[in-house]
């Protein structure tokens, strides 16, 4: 995914799969590129959120302002620009994958 076209999407409900997201996102006017939803990597249970790449800053923009507070599935959604991660330490504080 492209950093810089990135959008994050939280307080998904946890069915939700990340085709209904891509159709959420698309019926709002909006160019998909990829959805991604984080998941557990032990449970395979959705975490809640996700992320979706887009064409353009406008289409980040149409996706904060159509999407952010708006009901799916019975939660309001959660929309912004996606921040860079940031590195991770282990207990013995050096960098973690």
């Amino acid at each position: 995914m492209n950093e810089e076209k990135k959008i994050y999407v939280g307080n998904l409900e946890y069915s939700m799969t990340e085709q209904e997201l891509q159709t959420a996102l698309e019926e709002n006017g909006i160019s998909v590129k990829e959805t991604r939803i984080v998941k557990d990597k032990f449970t395979g249970r959705s975490k809640g959120f996700g992320f979706v790449e887009v064409n353009s800053d406008e289409d980040i923009q149409k996706a904060i302002n159509s999407l952010d507070g708006k009901e799916i599935k019975g939660r309001k959604l959660r929309v912004s620009k996606a921040l860079r991660r940031r590195p991770r330490f282990d207990r013995n504080n050096r960098f973690k994958r």
